[in-house]
């Protein structure tokens, strides 16, 4: 069983930008995305069916999600987000789970690793998070009634912008940690007991991790979308 270390394995560089095993599977994930997205949309018919159903289903499910919690007309604006967000998490935690994840190598490195076992990874996409939530703030908002939410001449609700300013910090370090704790320990665990035991025990675990890979899509997903919803809400009147 390869050694297992927090920090992602690099494959190579391309000029001074290091290629890791996670970096890797990220591209590989937004590949399998295009072209899932591609077959199912290639000839769309009024009764779908295959492919193109499961799609409908899944689209049709969150946007419904997504507009019970912002509205209608910011549904618009925000589910392609958190879609993304989704759909990117969810493929990248399963595809983690596929033989040859960590056994397969290149020059000694393990060639494929679990995307979101990187703390780099999951801290970007909080950060992509982040950055969006306060852009569609300002645009909702305006630049004043933005800036209103964090500073006051008031001694107290500056106090309180202030701590909501430290708040904003922990929102990124929640998502990314929560993504990158929860998959990394999955990862452990499933190549300790695929170590011990070869046959039938492991499968209860890559089930449970199966559950898991779903559980925090869905929670980046509705974390991020909360965000933006509250974020971009007027401020009350004290």
């Amino acid at each position: 069983m390869h050694e297992i270390v927090l920090k992602p394995e690099i494959l190579g560089y391309f000029k001074s930008l290091p290629i890791t095993n996670t970096l890797l599977v990220g591209w590989i994930t937004i590949i399998v995305l295009a072209l899932f997205s591609f077959v199912a949309t290639r000839k769309v018919s009024l009764i779908p069916s295959g492919l193109q159903n499961l799609f409908e289903l899944v689209i049709d499910f969150g946007y419904g999600t997504v507009e019970e919690l912002s509205g209608e007309k910011r549904a618009k604006v925000f589910f392609p987000i958190v879609m993304t967000f989704f759909l990117f998490i969810l493929v990248s935690n399963w595809m983690g789970l596929l033989p040859g994840f960590s056994t397969i190598t290149f020059e000694h490195q393990p060639l494929l690793r679990s995307m979101n076992s990187d703390l780099n990874m999951t801290l970007a996409l909080a950060l992509i998070s982040a950055f969006l939530t306060h852009t569609f703030a300002i645009h909702y908002l305006g630049i004043l009634d933005y800036l209103k939410k964090w500073f006051s001449l008031n001694p107290i609700f500056l106090f309180v912008g202030f701590m909501e300013i430290v708040g904003e910090f922990t929102k990124i370090v929640s998502l990314s940690f929560r993504l990158f704790g929860n998959i990394f320990a999955g990862e452990v665990a499933l190549l300790t007991i695929a170590s011990i035991f070869a046959f039938v025990i492991p499968l209860p675990f890559y089930f449970l991790e199966i559950i898991v890979g779903f559980v925090q899509a869905a929670v980046f997903m509705m974390l991020t979308l909360v965000f933006m919803v509250l974020l971009s809400r007027k401020h009350e009147a004290h």
